[in-house]
């Protein structure tokens, strides 16, 4: 046992008892993996993403598999948030763990009627997704523009009192600007990064594999691309950011600690090994004991540049 070893996590006044997370869109609604793990374990069960009204999402086939990652352009499938929080929600609370709704609209409406809903539930924080498309101002992702990141944070901060989280789009030409605006706009929190933009060929059939003909990459390849995004949003921001991107063993927590993040999600790992973030919780205790630190605070941001 290494009860002497702190590795909670604090986001404003929520204590969570560890730093590993699931990334939203991989674990289902928790319930997926009941068979495999005790979920009470984890940090924080991110769900996955809700929309105001249910979603069938997009054609398929919508997953493809390529070299050191997955492609997906599932399209946000989901049974709407009311019906999530009537009756998903209740069998998730009943297993003791932090749940965190995956939040994305179509506009800025959307978001805050959603956040109003997430509020009075028992969901402990939630975690807006701006990589959606603002339909008002023709497709543009909202979490491209710093100044609809700052509106949108700003809107959506005032309809909620729980911790707020936003998650940035990699796919913009400086995360930094991006990041302060959320801050500046009342988040409590940034996780980073959302997938990148890829597509996959058919070379018999000459198509696309994904229906939808592109995807968002995620996986092991993405990770290089999250360690410097994440390494450049510690330097401008205050508050903790929550690192992803193809994080598989505790080699990858630590990468990720180092370079600024206080907490990491596992994502497309989960479909690899579905233990993997309970067997990270206790790596990482075992990591900090073996090298005789206390806290995870020991190691996060603690780069060394040459």
């Amino acid at each position: 046992m290494n009860n002497n070893i702190d590795i909670s996590f604090k986001m404003k006044d929520l204590l969570f008892d560890n730093p590993i997370f699931t990334a939203s869109g991989t674990f289902g609604f928790g319930h997926e993996f009941d068979d495999f793990i005790d979920i009470s374990k984890i940090g924080g069960v991110v769900v996955k993403g809700l929309t105001l009204e249910p979603r069938k999402g997009n054609k398929l086939p919508r997953i493809a598999e390529t070299a050191s990652g997955m492609l997906n352009s599932v399209g946000l499938e989901n049974p709407g948030v009311n019906k999530f929080i009537e009756e998903t929600l209740p069998r998730l609370k009943e297993k003791k763990v932090k749940v965190i709704a995956n939040i994305a609209g179509n506009t800025i409406d959307e978001y805050c009627k959603m956040a109003e809903i997430v509020n009075t539930s028992e969901c402990d924080a939630v975690e807006m997704n701006i990589s959606c498309p603002n339909v008002k101002q023709g497709g543009v992702a909202f979490g491209t523009n710093p100044d609809v990141v700052y509106e949108i944070t700003k809107q959506v901060r005032a309809c909620l009192d729980k911790p707020l989280i936003v998650k940035l789009s990699p796919n913009v030409t400086d995360i930094k600007e991006i990041a302060v605006k959320a801050e500046e706009g009342g988040a409590d929190c940034i996780s980073l990064i959302n997938t990148l933009i890829g597509m996959a060929v058919d070379i018999k059939t000459k198509k696309p594999i994904l229906n939808n003909v592109i995807g968002g990459l995620s996986g092991p390849a993405i990770k290089p691309v999250a360690l410097r995004l994440i390494w450049e949003t510690s330097k401008v921001v205050n508050i903790p950011i929550i690192g992803m991107g193809g994080v598989r063993s505790i080699e990858d927590v630590i990468e990720f600690m180092l370079v600024g993040a206080s907490a990491v999600a596992i994502g497309t790992s989960n479909f690899v090994n579905p233990k993997v973030t309970v067997e990270l919780v206790e790596e990482l205790r075992e990591y900090l004991k073996s090298n005789k630190y206390t806290s995870c605070k020991d190691i996060i941001g603690k780069l060394k540049l040459n």
